[in-house]
């Protein structure tokens, strides 16, 4: 039997703000952002190269804004990555060189962690 992760909820403050943040800022590609009713908004988004998305919007979360911590991502290069979010205006943290792999840290406007992992081959 098989179990895969495909949807991770994030909890924001501000969904047009997550909106522009993943979808414009980050490029990651917005799958769908259905107004449900007039208290639900859904909006789904997929990092490139992921088969996990992430969800977020109005009424869908009971967590506090800001409390997701430490999603990691894999990524080719990290050097790449950090590059990446570099030139689209999100701060992030240095490469941390670790003997398990090479990290990239950096958080949404809410302040939910990302981890972006280069995988060590030894």
């Amino acid at each position: 039997m098989d179990f895969r992760i495909e949807l991770v909820f994030v909890p924001v403050s501000d969904t047009d703000r997550a909106v522009a943040f993943y979808g414009d800022t980050l490029g990651w590609n917005i799958d769908h952002d259905q107004r449900v009713h007039d208290a639900l908004r859904f909006v789904q988004v997929t990092p490139p190269g992921s088969a996990c998305s992430i969800a977020f919007g109005d009424g869908i979360s009971g967590d506090e804004p800001g409390t997701l911590r430490n999603v990691q991502l894999v990524v080719d290069d990290a050097d790449a990555a950090l590059a990446y979010l570099t030139e689209r205006g999100i701060e992030a943290d240095g490469v941390d060189e670790q003997p398990w792999g090479r990290f990239v840290r950096f958080a949404d406007p809410d302040g939910n962690a990302w981890v972006l992992q280069q995988l060590v081959r030894g």
